[in-house]
């Protein structure tokens, strides 16, 4: 069973032509120039399940755990990141300056036999990890059968 679909918009980057092209071609037409269609600047996510749980992690290189923020609403786990670079000083004088600030947000619909009271999350060298309990309902259930 899949864990998630992706809920939020994805932000468009693409150009006119880019968005031209995908009317006529279909929404796919970008995978034969190479990309996998999620956006250009959103985090990457592997999920992994196990018997007992989900196992969510996203890259989020360059943020502070103060710059990141889980939310469960009804079904939908959400999480978001936003950093925003520090003031200029007042004697850097900049020749070229294109960043300033760098954000991001991922919507994820739990299935109903996750356990959402019991999610716990981490940040380690730049990864979120994300672990999500299944409810004894929807673990696994083994016994063995005796052979006459």
């Amino acid at each position: 069973m899949a864990i998630v679909k992706y809920k939020s918009a994805p932000v468009s980057t693409a150009s006119p032509v880019d968005r031209l092209a995908s009317e006529i071609f279909g929404p796919n037409i970008s995978r034969l120039f190479g990309s996998d269609g999620l956006m250009d600047h959103g985090p990457r996510v592997n999920i992994v399940e196990s018997n007992d749980a989900f196992r969510l992690e996203m890259q989020a290189p360059g943020f502070d755990k103060k710059d990141l923020k889980l939310e469960m609403v009804d079904d939908t786990l959400t999480i978001r990141g936003e950093q925003t670079e520090e003031q200029q000083k007042e004697d850097d004088r900049w020749t070229r300056r294109e960043f300033s600030r760098s954000a991001f947000e991922r919507s994820f619909v739990m299935p109903q036999s996750v356990k959402a009271d019991g999610i716990k999350a981490d940040y380690v060298n730049g990864v979120l990890q994300v672990t999500i309990p299944k409810s004894e309902e929807a673990k696994p259930k083994t016994r063995t059968i005796s052979i006459r």
